[in-house]
Formats: C-alpha cells, sequence, structure tokens
C-alpha cells in the first residue's frame, strides 16, 4: 500500500470518505502557517451536536511556542491535540470523566526546550506528560547505546513538530471530524520514515479513533518499531481500580516486577517510593484480529477502554506507576508492535519489524469512555468471550535482562 503524504486541499476534497470542507493548518511544503484559529459547528451552520475546533499557539516557559487543538464537544468529549509533539494526545474529558494523568511535567513543552541525549538518552522524560504518546518509529524501548549511537528512550516521534497539520469535517451527519498530522523522521544516510496520524472524532460520541500510517520513503528497507502509550490517572485509577484484558500469556518486564505477578489485574492507591512495575503481555484476540485492554475504577462505573488489531499491534505492555500524586499516579496501556526494552533486544527476539522501500503499514486503535456501569459492563463481557477458557500463562521469569 502506498500514500501520497504531501495532502492538499484539493486531494483532501477529492479523497473520498464523504463531502467535507477542510483546512490546512500547517504546511512546510506551501509555507503555510496559521497560528490562533478556530471553527464552529455555528459557523459552518452544521445542525445537531455542537462543536468547536480551536488551535491557540502557547506562551511562556519551556512551551513557547508549542500549539494545541482542541476539539471541543458540548455533549460528548473536549479532545486536546499537540501538533508541536508529534501529534500527541494531551488529555481527554467528557461525561463526568476523563483520560490523562497529572504529571510533574505542566508545560506542553517545546521539544526545542528538550534534550533527548540528556540524563543517559532519558531526556524524552522532560516533557512526558500526554494522554497518549507515540513511542517510535525508527525505534522505541528503554535506551542503550549501539550500533555506534545513543537509541534515546522511546524515539523521537513524540517530539518531533508536525510538518502538514490538516483539520477536516464531513458535510452531513453526523459531521466527522478528522485531524490530520504529517511526522517525518528523516535522517540524511540513516532513515525517511514519514507518518500520516490521522485522529477521527464523530461530536456527541464517547468514543474516538486513530488512523496512522507509517511509509518509509527511502531507497532501502528500514526497521520500524512503535508503542502507543496511554496513559491513565485518577478519577480510573485509584486504590482497588482494575486492569483488563484478554491474554494468552503474562511476564514480569524485570525482577523487580516478580513481587506484583500475584496483583497484576489490580491497583494500589498512591505509595510513596513505589517503583514502577512493567509486565509483558501476549494478547489474545477474536475471529477479525480485534482486541482490547481496558481500566476500571473501583466502583466499576467509570473507565477507558482502547480497541486494536493485533495484526498490526501483536504485543501489549502494562506499566503500573502507582508512586505518589505529585511524583505521578498513573498507568499505562501500550499496544505495539515490541515490548520497552531496548532495540537489541527487540531484534535479538525477533519482534523488529520492517518496511521495504517505498511500503506502508497501519495502526487503528479506538478509544473509548466509559461513564457508567452499562458501558463498563458490556467491555467486561467482550474481554471475557474474547479470553474464553484460555487460561492465562503466568510466567515468573523476565522474558530478557536489559
Amino acid at each position: 500500500m502506498k500514500i501520497k503524504l504531501a495532502l492538499t486541499l484539493l486531494t483532501i476534497l477529492t479523497s473520498g470518505h464523504t463531502a467535507a470542507k477542510a483546512w490546512v493548518l500547517t504546511s512546510t511544503e506551501s509555507s503555510v502557517e496559521k497560528e490562533n484559529w478556530k471553527i464552529s459547528s455555528d459557523e459552518l451552520k452544521v445542525k445537531g451536536q455542537p462543536f468547536s475546533i480551536e488551535q491557540k499557539v502557547l506562551h511562556g516557559g519551556k512551551q513557547e511556542g508549542s500549539k494545541i487543538i482542541v476539539i471541543t464537544s458540548k455533549d460528548g468529549l473536549t479532545i486536546a491535540v499537540s501538533p508541536t509533539r508529534g501529534m500527541n494526545l494531551l488529555h481527554v474529558e467528557g461525561f463526568g470523566t476523563k483520560m490523562g494523568w497529572s504529571s510533574p511535567v505542566k508545560e506542553v513543552v517545546n521539544p526545542a526546550y528538550i534534550n533527548l541525549e540528556s540524563r543517559n538518552g532519558l531526556g524524552w522524560l522532560e516533557g512526558f506528560n500526554e494522554m497518549m504518546v507515540r513511542c517510535g518509529y525508527e525505534w522505541t524501548g528503554h535506551p542503550i547505546t549501539a550500533d555506534g549511537q545513543l537509541y534515546t528512550l522511546h524515539g523521537k516521534a513524540g517530539n518531533t513538530p508536525a510538518s502538514q497539520v490538516e483539520v477536516e469535517i464531513a458535510d452531513t451527519a453526523p459531521y466527522e471530524i478528522r485531524i490530520r498530522g504529517l511526522i517525518k523522521e528523516s535522517t540524511f544516510k540513516k532513515a525517511d520514515l514519514q507518518t500520516m496520524t490521522e485522529l477521527r472524532y464523530v461530536p456527541g460520541s464517547n468514543q474516538f479513533s486513530l488512523h496512522d500510517v507509517l511509509t518509509n520513503r527511502a531507497d532501502y528497507p528500514h526497521d520500524y518499531q512503535i508503542i502507543y502509550h496511554s496513559n491513565f490517572g485518577a478519577p480510573l485509577l485509584e486504590e482497588g481500580a482494575r486492569f483488563l484484558a484478554p491474554a494468552a500469556s503474562i511476564s514480569p518486564f524485570n525482577d523487580y516486577a516478580k513481587a506484583g505477578l500475584d496483583t497484576w489485574q489490580t491497583y494500589a492507591g498512591p505509595t510513596r517510593d513505589f517503583d514502577e512495575m512493567v509486565f509483558n503481555i501476549k494478547p489474545l484476540a477474536d475471529n477479525s484480529h480485534k482486541t482490547l485492554a481496558a481500566v476500571i475504577n473501583k466502583a466499576g462505573d467509570k473507565g477507558a477502554s482502547i480497541q486494536f488489531d493485533t495484526r498490526q499491534l501483536p504485543v501489549l505492555t502494562l506499566w503500573k506507576n502507582t508512586d505518589t500524586l505529585k511524583q505521578g499516579y498513573v498507568t499505562g496501556i501500550e499496544p505495539g508492535t515490541s515490548y520497552a526494552y531496548p532495540v537489541t533486544i527487540e531484534r535479538e527476539q525477533k519482534r523488529v519489524k520492517q518496511l521495504q522501500p517505498g511500503d506502508s503499514t497501519q495502526f487503528d486503535l479506538t478509544y473509548t469512555l466509559l461513564s457508567n456501569r452499562e458501558q463498563v459492563k458490556e467491555v467486561e463481557n467482550r474481554i471475557a468471550v474474547i479470553q474464553g477458557e484460555t487460561k492465562v500463562d503466568v510466567v515468573t521469569t523476565p522474558m530478557a535482562k536489559e
């Protein structure tokens, strides 16, 4: 499958899922850069679910020059996206709850102020506060020096400003909104991976989807990895909250995580000096290769779920970081092509994938904000059906050592 990455307004209007109105907010090819910008259903004379889409340029501190795009649906979700930070999702709110977490990093840090190689490759953490950050695509995982270079934590995509940003609104009900952003990982002699990200949202609904297409634009094959690092804190995360996913097997990421195997599906409250625990999960899927994972609050009346395709994203990482609230009380549900081990280990264990010259691959995920017991029960039932009679194989030995 091949795609044309440099979309123009004309190609958007004729590309044809439905007739649509479209706006280019950023284009490096056309030297377009809109700053503060807004459109609303009122301006478009759209009847039904009221909505607006607004881009803001942020100022002050390390967020100087960062941009955010906010979709606001009066009776649905508010979704904040950062074109400056790899089209990451900052937070999602609606129906009396939210997806996201409270990081010690409060600003939407402009990548210009981040050195990914600092702290021995952990500089990525200096901007980490998103509900969802793309970890990849040239590499992902924990930092390591190999092949004559430092592979920094979780790659570069999440700290790469989009080269093309477009907003599209369908002309007919239900007036689906699409926000696209082109992320380029292009380095002389190294790689030319380009990802067209797309967020799709129908105003008034409690879910949205991501449709990302990664293309190798080079004349040589190139490896790729991706982890969709999706993060949840209070109010969904609390003492007694649960993690749910249909699983063939689970293993501890390292020796420290062995102590959490007996309680891997439940969460503690904020706990001082709790170091992060990570678990490697091999997910089960239904006959169409779809699976889902969820975090559910203690009462069982709120939660968030992620649906994904195991042909595209065959592994799942569970990150439990139930430290204090100020330190960062958060859990990560992370579908990916790889686990979070350094790229050298992922290569040895044959999880690093490769794209041939000109080829593309895609990733499709659907996020749902669960706001009542019925919605939670539906997810629980679906996970139970996929799990069926299969018993989870609990492996007590980490599959690798860093």
